[in-house]
């Protein structure tokens, strides 16, 4: 969806990466491979053809393990699997067999992997499922990588011929898919975000970009053809709205949400608000101990189960938890139990489909019917909490009673473990756990709000729906009010409570937070700095105001 404004023009696509940024694009060309060499062999050909193939798939596989290894260095283990998984389908016997197979049949090499990948392809994609289908693009991937090698093509950025070139340094990338290898690949060090035809939020490459820190908006039509290689956009990763040539008003507007490169410096801990980080891997905390945070106010663990490409076990969950809490040496985390389920289905889990997932299975009703996903998460953070105090925070919690009922199902399901400090909590998600919060100030140990939610269900509003989604704001006084009730609450029951999701991060309303009682928040690393300042300037204005 476009619209004009003066000279700029406005569209409207799906937000994959969180962060605001003002640059000018480079074309990324992808090897579509909509020709390619296609021709009937037969005798000593089949033969030449399955070893070009195999040659073919050698180096791909080569390819993949250098990417699993600067993945596994610059991101962590979990995002590597990507590369890992993809290997594994490229040495799986059977899909070797059945491309082989094609070859007797008189097919070329390229002709052959492309009816075995695309029957695949076509198989996942026309699934009922999201998640299911984001996986379709890993073997368009693995088809790009094979065709690549036989036809001695690659990816290129449009003026890559021209020595002016910037090669993505500095710039946004604007491409028809982003694929995991895109992410990694593209030269450049100082890329600054990604805007793409294709690609959802649960995509291998959308969780990469989150890792990155890079934002990305996907789901704009033929954007390719539409924005000239140098020409200057605002990105805006958490709205999904992408102005391409911003006025000077837009870009002023805007001024105070753009972070860049140059900007990302740490800021000290100040006393007016504590400022913890958002992380999705072990691998982020890096950053938020960097940015000096106060601790890890929300660990989405889900995602390691998404960057990994499927189900963790109890060990696995282990290192990657343990690998956070070394990271932060000490410093809190809030580990949020499994959220699965709504906009982040996992295909293994195999759940039902439903025609309102966003009020359906998902955070704490899924956990207490699938004590085989709990069982192995709480074991994990029972054994982590032996080496540091932990805090478990349920997702989606409606009342005191299901509250009840995760914190005994934790607890017996860790009760041979020798662990240590163990601290239970909820995030205010839902209206009917607000109008407990009474009841559950009295029995947890601590809350979060998670505004993102808290939002969408307090005024009905679906945050995914870009008809609807001018609604999805907090602007408006009862909202503020029901925050400022949650907080006198638990500052009558001498509990912490904390705040996280987009508001946190956006700083026009860093003021308006404190106000309203909120002391602690939960954003990006990369918003720290920015969020710390914004508090510093609020209590300033605040002191002039009272002078003046």
């Amino acid at each position: 969806m476009s619209a004009k404004q003066n000279n700029e023009t406005r569209y409207t696509g799906l937000p994959i990466s969180p962060g605001v940024v003002l640059a000018k694009v480079c074309l990324f060309k992808q090897s579509m491979h909509n020709t390619m060499p296609s021709y009937e062999v037969s005798g000593k050909g089949v033969e030449r053809e399955k070893s070009r193939l195999a040659k073919a798939r050698e180096i791909v596989v080569t390819r993949l393990e250098d990417l699993t290894g600067t993945v596994t260095d610059r991101i962590g283990p979990a995002e590597a699997g990507i590369f890992v998984a993809q290997k594994m389908m490229l040495q799986d016997p059977v899909l070797c067999g059945e491309m082989d197979a094609e070859i007797d049949e008189g097919c070329n090499a390229e002709r052959a992997l492309t009816i075995t990948l695309d029957r695949y392809e076509s198989q996942l994609a026309q699934l009922d499922d999201e998640y299911i289908k984001e996986r379709a693009s890993d073997l368009g991937e693995l088809k790009r990588r094979l065709l690549d090698v036989l036809c001695d093509t690659s990816p290129s950025f449009e003026c890559s011929a021209d020595s002016k070139c910037r090669r993505g340094n500095d710039r946004v990338v604007v491409t028809e898919e982003l694929t995991p290898s895109i992410a990694m690949e593209i030269e450049g060090n100082g890329l600054l975000g990604f805007v793409t035809e294709r690609g959802g939020k649960t995509s291998h490459a959308a969780i990469l970009a989150r890792a990155l820190g890079i934002p990305a908006i996907s789901g704009l039509p033929d954007i390719h053809n539409q924005i000239p290689c140098g020409t200057e956009i605002l990105l805006n990763g958490n709205t999904g709205e992408l102005v391409v040539r911003p006025s000077a008003q837009t870009k002023a507007e805007s001024a105070d949400q753009i972070v860049t490169p140059e900007r990302l410096e740490a800021v000290e801990p100040v006393k007016q608000l504590t400022v913890m980080a958002n992380i999705s891997t072990a691998a982020e905390a890096k950053l938020a101990a960097e940015m000096q945070a106060e601790g890890i106010g929300l660990y989405r663990t889900e995602f390691e189960f998404f960057a990994a490409g499927g189900v963790l076990d109890e060990d696995q969950q282990y290192e990657s938890y343990r690998s956070a809490a070394m990271l932060m040496e000490g410093s809190p985390i809030y580990f949020r139990m499994l959220d699965i389920g709504a906009d982040k289905p996992l295909d293994e889990l195999n759940l039902p489909q439903e025609d309102n997932p966003a009020l359906g299975f998902r955070g704490a009703r899924l956990l207490l019917r699938r004590p085989d996903l709990m069982r192995p998460q709480a074991r994990a953070l029972a054994r982590v909490s032996a080496e540091t105090p932990v805090c478990v925070m349920y997702p989606m919690i409606t009342g005191i009673d299901q509250f009840r009922a995760l914190k005994q199902a934790f607890e017996e399901m860790t009760s041979d473990i020798n662990s240590g400090r163990i601290r239970h909590g909820v995030m205010f998600e839902v209206p009917s756990a607000c109008m407990e919060a009474q009841a559950l100030f009295d029995e947890v140990d601590f809350a979060s709000i998670g505004s993102n939610d808290l939002i969408q269900y307090f005024f009905a509003v679906d945050r995914n729906n870009s008809t609807v989604a001018d609604d999805h704001r907090p602007d408006y006084e009862v909202f503020w009010r029901l925050l400022s009730n949650l907080s006198l609450t638990a500052d009558l029951a001498g509990k912490p409570l904390s705040l996280c999701g987009e508001l946190a991060s956006d700083v026009q309303y860093t003021e308006k937070l404190m106000v309203n009682g909120i002391r602690t928040v939960s954003v990006s690393a990369r918003r720290i700095s920015e969020v710390r300042q914004a508090a510093v300037r609020a209590q300033v204005d605040r002191h002039a105001g009272a002078a003046y």
